[in-house]
């Protein structure tokens, strides 16, 4: 949403400008004008360009932009992602800032397509998790679907997610964990259990979870697990995978893969502003 992009690059142009660019102010003139191309540096999936435009917006509506690529493409080395003109000074002075957005998000983006690739071919659906920078998770949710990724639960409002720890202050028991989330909310939200081994799988089918998240389990564990849920509750796998768990889980039949990785650690795309 708009209001999302305005929020974040406001704040983020403070934090860069602070009272002013004493760079660009000292030589920039108030009558130059100039043309740029934003491209990037590796070949990649390009994602945050709504940020982009805020930021030029919100330093000049005279800054010109003609986005040559749009969210979600496919981008190859040395390609231009878009190209600006207008007045000097605002535009060099939101060349970080875009950069910076459209680094992360298209990094993050780029990522998210190489495990949706592991995954092809198969009905298993890559997922991001809550590992996400503090205060930027819309941003990087968003670069997850630009990706072909999709999203998990926003935050801890908007679907139950039962893990080891609520297990413990049920008593120990999946079980009750289940039965006092059905007494506080009935069926308002989807529940989620975490099962880490073969015993809380047949716990959470008996309780009729909706999805068993299966936590770092491997194997002859994950193959009997999936055979065990099948066609009565929805599986997902997580816990550490790299490309290669990702695609042997799709194949044994994973209904959904949630990786950190694709929001945490994924590298972001380098690009570069280069004036005409």
């Amino acid at each position: 949403p708009r209001r999302v992009w305005s929020d974040l690059v406001r704040r983020a142009l403070a934090e860069d400008l602070g009272p002013g660019d004493i760079t660009t102010q000292a030589i920039a003139r108030p009558r130059d004008k100039v043309r740029a191309r934003i491209s990037v540096q590796a070949s990649g999936i390009v994602a945050g360009l709504p940020a982009v435009r805020e930021v030029f917006r919100r330093l000049d509506p005279r800054i010109k932009l003609r986005v040559l690529k749009k969210d979600g493409d496919r981008v190859r080395k040395g390609e231009a992602v878009l190209r600006l003109s207008g007045p000097a000074a605002p535009l060099l002075s939101g060349e970080r800032v875009a950069l910076n957005f459209l680094g992360l998000c298209s990094g993050i983006a780029t990522r998210t397509a190489s495990f949706v690739a592991a995954a092809r071919g198969t009905r298993a659906r890559i997922l991001d998790t809550r590992k996400t920078p503090p205060g930027l998770r819309l941003l990087v949710k968003y670069a997850v679907r630009a990706g072909g990724g999709d999203n998990h639960r926003a935050g801890l409002y908007d679907a139950v997610l039962i893990k080891d720890n609520h297990i413990a202050l049920a008593g120990g028991s999946l079980g009750e964990a289940v039965r006092r989330v059905r007494r506080r909310w009935g069926r308002r939200f989807p529940v989620m259990v975490e099962a880490e081994n073969l015993r809380q799988v047949r716990a959470a089918l008996i309780e009729r979870a909706d999805i068993i998240l299966l936590d770092n389990l491997s194997g002859a564990r994950l193959r009997q697990a999936l055979r065990l849920a099948r066609g009565q509750a929805r599986c997902e796998v997580s816990g550490g995978l790299d490309i290669r768990a990702t695609r042997r889980a799709a194949r044994l039949g994973a209904d959904r893969i949630s990786v950190g990785a694709i929001t945490h650690s994924a590298s972001w795309l380098p690009l570069h502003l280069e004036v005409e």
